[in-house]
């Protein structure tokens, strides 16, 4: 079970990991082990809350395709163990972003005595411009 939330939590049987071949140079054992992870998840076919499904969806991350499925490549490490724990880390640090609501922005108002500090320097830089000569009319 990979834990979301206290009360979310994903069974590893809707997560589809796949052993691939990492990239970049490598040593004796480049184009021969399979030490990267593919891990594939389907949003819609999941036992998610249908709110952290729609919020899932509507998030813009390139790692999310058309049809809703979530797809991360792990290859930093050596390792095949390490490569799929950073796999499940990256997928569930995703799926706990939409858990939480961001706080609703209340606007504030401009205060008095910011209004009349902004109208003064106006009237200030006027009337020394109006000295120089500097507009015209």
């Amino acid at each position: 079970m990979l834990k979301i939330t206290k009360r979310t939590s994903i069974p590893l049987s809707e997560i589809e990991l796949s052993p691939i071949r990492s990239q970049g140079a490598g040593g004796q054992n480049v184009n021969k082990v399979a030490s990267a992870i593919h891990l594939r998840f389907d949003i819609n076919a999941s036992s998610l809350s249908p709110l952290f499904k729609e919020r899932l969806l509507n998030l813009g991350d390139r790692r999310i395709t058309k049809e809703g499925i979530i797809i991360i490549k792990a290859q930093q490490h050596r390792t095949q163990q390490q490569n799929r724990e950073d796999a499940l880390n990256r997928l569930q640090t995703l799926l706990q972003s939409v858990t939480t609501t961001p706080k609703k922005r209340k606007p504030t108002k401009t205060s008095y005595g910011a209004k009349q500090r902004r109208l003064d320097s106006k009237n200030k830089r006027g009337k020394l411009k109006k000295l120089r000569g500097n507009i015209k009319p």
